[in-house]
């Protein structure tokens, strides 16, 4: 510090004066770009989640009846095996001409598809989830011999009741 101070004191006056509103800039740049920026983006950033997060709730606030209702909905209970009602959704999807076998194994229902439309085939997926209540235990795909045609075995747990 005492060399600093000494070779500050050897300048000319006007020398220093150039030195120290240097000195003071840089405090400010440093002061301005180091701290107060930073800090304000991420106040702006937290005001901004805090917002969209009251909007979330608002509309939670609006929609909960029809949420609630929703999510107590059992899946439909056909009285209908497991293999056979797999089996018969599959056909009502189209995919009746895919479809190589249906077997049941011990933890619920195993499909072979052979060239299936990719499309139809995760919609059937998402209409045994939700309307019946099946889940995937595991899945393979393999890309089939025309575009968006698929060779699939699938493997479904039992219905949830």
């Amino acid at each position: 510090m005492n060399k600093l101070r000494t070779w500050f004191l050897g300048l000319t006056q006007r020398e220093q004066r150039v030195v120290a509103v240097g000195a003071v800039l840089l405090g400010l740049i440093v002061l301005v770009g180091g701290i107060l920026v930073p800090l304000q983006s991420a106040v702006s950033s937290v005001v901004q989640t805090n917002a969209a997060k009251r909007e979330d709730l608002a509309w939670m606030r609006v929609n909960a009846p029809e949420i609630r209702a929703a999510g107590f909905a059992l899946p439909a209970d056909t009285g209908e095996a497991p293999v056979v009602l797999v089996d018969r959704v599959g056909r009502e999807a189209g995919l009746g001409t895919a479809l190589r076998g249906t077997q049941p194994n011990a933890t619920g229902v195993r499909v072979q598809l052979e060239s299936a439309p990719f499309d139809t085939m995760i919609s059937w997926l998402a209409t045994l989830d939700t309307r019946y209540g099946f889940a995937l235990e595991s899945i393979t795909v393999d890309r089939g011999a025309a575009p968006g045609m698929v060779n699939a075995s699938v493997t479904f747990t039992k219905p949830r009741r």
